[in-house]
């Protein structure tokens, strides 16, 4: 039996300019699991695993610990999908085919539906500790691809603006899939990021289904200029540039009517000295992201009072943009 306690942060997928081509991890909040590999299926029953899926290559019990509801079937929990992929993997790799006994439990769990990469972070926190495990045998590449079967399930797209950053941390730029090509960015020290989580259910899917079908090419220029603009501003570290680039014609447009009093928080944030203002991932969390830790309390503070204002609970958290993503605890 080998054991280990694995930490995946949350992370802002799109970041405003870069929808499905760009992430970043936030330092401080995250998924906590401890995964188990069995030598046996008598181990496994041993541990009280009860409910057991059953695949090819592994069979894998998924227990939640964590104070936030979780599906009880683990043919619906986003883990299932991507440990199973990579032990499809690992056993085409090896002489014989293998089959693993695998357990999972969720210490710590971000709320699901809160923008910040609760899928992500429970697929990447999955997968690094099983490649811990097995001896680093996969890629940081080939962990994304495993962890995206994860989002896949939830939202039906495989993408990677919040699995990868989880993984390999800082901010990640996607240049392409098939295969997957990830560029880890420079993150400046003054970089901070603060994130509200008003507590309205936005499911991905949803976000997605919004979105129009096609977009104009004057749109596209645009945004393509934004991406552009962001990734320089990181290698120039100029944040003002970034800030500048921090703008979305594809998503932001549609997305924002989930989110109540989207333009008027946007406009104080910006007025109040904030680089970038936009919607995490799919929302309803906003961030702003600022250039001090003063400046990102004094975002916290303008998010808790709009969304007081409008009798909505929220969370709200306050963190650099964090430089390393799933690490052993």
């Amino acid at each position: 039996m080998k054991r280990i306690r694995v930490f995946a942060p949350g992370t802002i997928a799109n970041i405003g300019c870069g929808f499905d081509v760009m992430g970043l991890a936030l330092d401080g909040v995250g998924d906590v699991v401890e995964l188990t590999l069995f030598d046996n299926k008598d181990e496994m029953a041993e541990e009280s695993c009860n409910c057991i899926y059953k695949a090819d290559a592994c069979s894998l019990c998924i227990k939640n610990s964590s104070n936030v509801k979780l599906p009880a079937d683990p043919a619906e929990n986003v883990i299932t999908p991507a440990i199973v992929k990579m032990c499809q993997a690992y056993s085409a790799r090896q002489e014989r085919p293998c089959h693993l006994h695998i357990g999972v439990e969720i210490q710590q769990k971000i709320r699901p539906g809160s923008g910040i990469g609760s899928s992500a972070a429970a697929s990447a926190s999955a997968v690094y500790a099983l490649n811990a495990i097995l001896d680093n045998a996969f890629s940081q590449e080939e962990l994304v691809d495993f962890a995206m079967e994860g989002e896949k399930l939830i939202s039906g797209t495989p993408h990677a603006d919040n699995v990868a950053p989880a993984i390999i941390g800082g901010v990640v730029f996607i240049r392409g899939y098939n295969p997957t090509d990830l560029i880890k960015l420079p993150v400046p020290d003054n970089f901070y990021c603060t994130v509200v989580h008003p507590h309205i259910t936005v499911s991905t899917k949803e976000a997605r289904e919004i979105l129009p079908k096609a977009v104009e090419r004057k749109d596209a220029i645009i945004q393509w200029g934004n991406v552009g603009g962001f990734v320089a501003g990181l290698l120039m570290n100029d944040l003002d540039l970034l800030g500048r680039s921090v703008k979305d014609v594809i998503a932001e447009p549609y997305r924002k009517g989930f989110i109540p009093g989207y333009d008027d928080l946007k406009e104080k944030l910006l007025s109040n000295g904030m680089i970038g203002v936009n919607i995490a991932g799919s929302g309803p969390s906003v961030f702003a992201l600022s250039k001090s830790e003063e400046e990102a309390e004094l975002a916290r503070n303008i998010m808790e009072e709009h969304f007081s204002s409008l009798n909505i609970e929220r969370e709200v958290y306050v963190n650099k943009v964090g430089k390393q993503g799933a690490r052993v605890l």
